[in-house]
């Protein structure tokens, strides 16, 4: 009976432990606050100790943060972690054991477990639980550049291309064809890294050329959900647009014959103005040969 109720409490011990388990998604470069709250009674620092360590047992070196008897301890503490841990020391006694990472990188993308020991007339592990860290970064909208169609080319074979980045983790890249939303395979998928850990994606997609095109790139960061798309449209010439060549063609003649007149109006006038300069000048002479 005794080995069947620690079987049971062990397995209920894990349930929780399970339960405790929290994803956290940061940012490169940012700060990130890994969780761990105890829900108890009031704490007294001096009787705990905190341990904040790599769960991945193979690890080297595994103390990412230590308190013991309310004092940091760093001798045994990791050096990719000196500097850069802290603990909430206004939090601790309201069972708040929460450690904030400073200046994340992809080498801090790893799973972290808290355990926490308290001292009273034995030692005794009074709460643990266990984090994973994922890191992220948002990729930059993506630049479609489609083909240049001066004619008509239909059933030619034309080349998109699509580019994006400073992301991270490695995209999804997706090619739709937007006017059935059918995925089209790429021709080319390129994904280059970056010295500062965050990728750059380049792809390209070779179809044969429609009367109505429209194509769509779409870059996903599953870590961040996010999807940013970017669209090409092209459609064949349409009766609306005709009408509307028609109607600038009308107005071009129109204007062609308002400046026709405008210039006969012009003639007239000149040729009017001559005939009067012309009526007065007999009549100046007259008067001239009167006075002789």
């Amino acid at each position: 009976f005794q080995l069947t109720s620690l079987f049971f409490l062990s397995l209920l011990y894990l349930v929780v432990i399970a339960l405790e388990e929290k994803i956290i998604v940061s940012k490169l470069g940012d700060n990130a606050t890994l969780s761990c709250i105890y829900q108890g009674r009031e704490l007294h620092l001096k009787n705990l100790r905190v341990y904040w360590q790599i769960a991945d047992d193979q690890e080297e070196c595994s103390v990412v943060h230590a308190m013991i008897s309310g004092q940091d301890n760093e001798s045994e503490q990791c050096i990719h972690f000196k500097n850069r841990t802290q603990l909430f020391w206004d939090r601790l006694e309201n069972g708040d054991f929460s450690l904030l990472l400073l200046n994340v990188s992809q080498s801090d993308e790893r799973r972290y477990k808290c355990v926490v020991l308290q001292k009273t007339e034995y030692t005794r592990v009074i709460h643990q639980a266990e984090v994973v860290l994922s890191l992220a970064a948002s990729y930059s909208q993506p630049i479609l550049s489609g083909p240049v169609r001066n004619g008509d080319s239909t059933g030619e074979e034309v080349t998109f291309s699509c580019r994006s980045g400073n992301g991270y983790p490695k995209p999804n890249v997706y090619w739709i064809n937007k006017t059935d939303n059918s995925h089209l395979p790429p021709s080319e998928l390129k994904i280059t890294p970056h010295a500062d850990g965050t990728y750059s994606v380049f792809s390209t997609l070779k179809v044969k050329a429609t009367s109505t095109m429209q194509i769509e790139c779409s870059v996903e960061n599953k870590i961040l959900q996010e999807n940013l798309s970017a669209n090409y449209t092209q459609q064949k010439q349409s009766g609306s647009s005709i009408e509307s060549n028609k109607n600038l063609e009308k107005n071009g003649k129109g204007a062609q014959a308002a400046s026709i007149i405008s210039i006969v109006i012009v003639i007239g006038l000149l040729a009017v103005f001559t005939c009067w300069l012309w009526r007065r000048r007999p009549s100046k002479l007259v008067s001239y040969t009167g006075n002789e």
